[in-house]
């Protein structure tokens, strides 16, 4: 298999992710808070790139989202509690923190009445 020079990252990345929304304009800004670039935004659907360059594309959804569902994906800090603690300030009314056997992660409320779980980093130090 093909080996990038000088490069020991992974040789495969996540393209795209894509998460059904009511509010294409809402849910997008919402993202962008949590420090997510926004690259296109139109009527019908926004393409939003995280660290690595793999992107969540939020389109419009066609059915109402039942309340309390959890996104399909979680997001990966660096510094989960300091992340935990911004985000308390700012009202995002995170919850606590469950501890697993890899992560530690807590839960935000997102648009729709979605819940976003954002976890700590388990890379250990190599780059990704």
């Amino acid at each position: 298999m093909a080996k990038y020079v000088n490069d020991d990252r992974p040789l495969v990345a996540l393209g795209h992710v894509t998460l059904e929304v009511s509010g294409i304009v809402e849910s997008s800004e919402f993202f962008v808070g949590l420090g997510i670039r926004e690259i296109a935004r139109q009527e019908k659907f926004a393409v939003l790139e995280l660290r690595g360059g793999s992107h969540i594309q939020l389109v419009r959804a066609e059915a109402p989202i039942p309340p309390g569902t959890k996104i399909p994906f979680d997001l990966m800090v660096d510094d989960i509690e300091a992340t935990r603690n911004e985000f308390e300030a700012r009202g995002l009314q995170p919850s606590g923190f469950e501890k697993g056997q890899v992560h530690t992660e807590f839960t935000i409320p997102a648009p729709d009445g979605y819940v976003l779980t954002m976890t700590s980093s388990h890379t250990s130090g190599r780059v990704v």
